[in-house]
């Protein structure tokens, strides 16, 4: 009887423990992978170029053959971030980091993944990407829409926070200025949106 016991406790036990995963012998924890398959490049389309957001600001991208990398800073101008990643036709599958300027600790930095779909809504008309981003090694759950803007040659240095504007005052800081927070003002940077890549999409 107690090893009939121990089989039924057993049994149970991992019984229980697929119930909590996404399939038995799985992890409940995989990453959420969203990014669409590839499809042709529309014609005129070219990943190079200025892209413009109300949130994120201008996304500057650059593209080399099946490669691409690119910089933005958030239109609040608290946060600066960069990807890379590979093209394939209209998708762009990138890695992104992005770092609250002027900050120090835990919450300085972010990263995750995301993708984005390169369309031409109709002939005339500007061409837009769109796709999302995601924490760690999800690439969905937040979107990034933005349009591209004519004329205006990708620099992603411009986007870049200078040395002044990066250090950090008060105790352990770059700079013993007084009253802390950062340079110049003594009052801390506001912090990023929920929804930019710098805030947290987990607590929407």
């Amino acid at each position: 009887m107690s090893s009939l016991r121990a089989a039924l406790f057993k049994s149970t036990v991992v019984f229980g423990l697929c119930l909590s995963s996404v399939a038995c012998g799985g992890s409940g924890k995989d990453p959420k992978v969203a990014a669409p398959k590839a499809g042709e490049m529309p014609a005129g389309g070219e990943w190079a170029g200025v892209y413009y957001s109300q949130l994120y600001g201008y996304l500057h991208i650059l593209s080399d053959g099946g490669a691409a990398n690119g910089a933005w800073r958030t239109t609040a101008g608290d946060s600066y971030g960069e990807m890379s990643g590979e093209v394939d036709g209209n998708l762009f599958k990138y890695a992104w980091t992005e770092r609250r300027i002027g900050a120090i600790g835990a919450d300085a930095n972010r990263e995750g993944k995301g993708y984005f779909v390169y369309a031409i809504p109709k002939e005339g008309e500007a061409h837009v990407i769109k796709g999302e981003w995601g924490l760690g090694d999800t690439d969905n759950g937040n979107p990034w829409e933005a349009v591209k803007q004519k004329n205006m040659p990708p620099n992603p240095d411009s986007v870049r926070p200078d040395e002044i504007e990066g250090r950090v005052t008060g105790a352990g800081g770059w700079d013993e200025g007084e009253g802390g927070g950062t340079e110049g003002g003594g009052e801390e940077k506001q912090e990023s949106s929920p929804d930019s890549p710098g805030g947290d999409p987990l607590s929407k």
